[in-house]
């Protein structure tokens, strides 16, 4: 069972068994974004193959000296550029949507989350570490989509093609496309696999690196008068290089990418076999068959080049994915228990036995006993980091107890409608804090 101290009446459904569920649980509220970005990638790859065939075709007409087979070989290229010039605009368009629309369902559902969570959650959570995740992590998870999937999507497309077309030029021919299709995806599985857990350190160092800074920055004033600069600056600065170590150890992974080895051997090996087929007595290869298988092998260097990027965007936004997720998931013992106890409070208050702390298996309040009238006005004294605010907040349910019980009329407070009971309570804390706008 989940709890929550706060809930929305229609929230964003989301698969949450594990980070990929998660992910495709959103992108799959778009289904027409995505279909118009698969068929926009599948049309730009078949129409920027269409290229190396009208090519062809000019050459073997210009080896016969028919100009209008060149003409109408023009023309079928400028037309199925034009074309593709259309599909690429919506599939970019429809990507770059989905991209925004995914960055906003997440961060909306983990502000939601964050709303829900008990005050001990984020006592001890760090500031700078989640607007880490509902910044910066969101924003992968965007460009993990666009340019990252959109290009993944592109990329197995322009794969696809050569694997079609070439054994329309001769069977033997499909041996280069599917020995770059079979050694790119074994080369694909290894680089995923040794750079998944670097972005997932690289994204960590990130929010701790946020965090102190968050921290510093709020605690300025500590941090002046205890004279504390340089042990910051110096803290600051070990956070800052851990974290350009971490990206710069993804950088050397990214270096070592073998499909780009692949794509050259490739190539050279297509151009061979085809040259040796083409030389062959019994050939029926044409000079514009060569030229257009080539072209097609050419095709390759699309998805060599941009899965460098596209690869590591995708890491990184599974990588944010993640850690937003595990603070989503994150339990918090506090209910909103919409069910429970309403009206209006009269101020009879008890506490019995009361125990409470922040931190598991750690009080910071114990056997606290005392009652108190409606009406009634009493001054709880102490000295600073005694519990005086602690004991006001297990009122309003901020904190919870752990051992004893906390009355209202009566009636613990653990069964009331959490709403219903902050609303008729105030606290006036010691640390002033102004909204930008009205909170009511």
């Amino acid at each position: 069972m989940s709890f929550a101290e706060f809930t929305v009446t229609n929230p964003i459904l989301s698969d949450r068994r594990s980070p990929v569920r998660w992910v495709l649980s959103h992108l799959l509220h778009n289904k027409l974004l995505i279909l118009v970005m698969v068929v926009g990638a599948f049309g730009n790859a078949a129409l920027a193959a269409a290229t190396p065939v009208f090519v062809g075709r000019a050459f073997d007409s210009a080896e016969a000296s028919n100009l209008r087979g060149i003409g109408l070989a023009a023309i079928g290229i400028m037309l199925a550029q034009l074309l593709r010039a259309v599909l690429q605009f919506g599939r970019n368009a429809s990507s770059a949507t989905l991209g925004e629309r995914l960055e906003r369902d997440t961060r909306q559902e983990l502000y939601v989350s964050l709303l829900g969570k008990s005050m001990t959650f984020h006592y001890l959570q760090p500031v700078g570490d989640t607007m880490a995740r509902a910044t910066g992590d969101v924003r992968e998870m965007n460009l993990m989509v666009y340019p990252g999937i959109n290009l993944i999507i592109g990329s197995a497309n322009f794969i696809l093609m050569p694997l079609i077309l070439a054994p329309n030029y001769h069977p033997q021919l499909l041996f280069a496309p599917l020995f770059f299709t079979i050694t790119y995806a074994l080369a694909l599985v290894f680089y995923l696999r040794t750079l998944s857990p670097i972005a997932d350190d690289v994204r960590g160092a990130f929010g701790k690196l946020n965090s102190r800074l968050a921290e510093a920055i709020d605690g300025i004033e500590t941090v002046k008068g205890a004279a504390q600069e340089q042990q910051e600056i110096n803290l600051f600065r070990k956070l800052a290089t851990a974290y350009r170590n971490r990206v710069v150890a993804q950088g050397r992974v990214e270096a070592w990418y073998l499909p780009l080895l692949l794509l050259g051997i490739t190539v050279a090996l297509a151009f061979a076999h085809a040259v040796w087929l083409f030389l062959q007595p019994d050939s029926a290869l044409t000079v514009g068959d060569v030229v257009a298988y080539v072209g097609l092998i050419s095709l390759f260097g699309f998805p060599t080049f941009v899965s460098l990027f596209a690869y590591s965007a995708v890491a990184r936004g599974m990588a944010s994915g993640r850690r937003i997720l595990g603070l989503i998931e994150t339990k918090t013992e506090l209910d909103q228990n919409s069910g429970g106890k309403s009206g209006e409070i009269f101020g009879r208050i008890e506490f019995n036995n009361v125990s409470a702390g922040y931190l598991p298996d750690t009080n910071v309040l114990e056997n606290i006993s005392f009652n108190v009238e409606a009406g009634q006005t009493i001054a709880i004294v102490g000295q600073t980091g005694a519990g005086k605010s602690s004991l006001v907040k297990l009122l309003n349910r901020t904190y919870d107890v752990r051992i004893g019980s906390v009355k209202i009329d009566g009636h613990d407070v653990r069964d009331w409608d959490l709403a219903a009971l902050r609303q008729q309570i105030s606290i006036i804390e010691q640390d002033i804090f102004l909204f930008s706008r009205s909170i009511a």
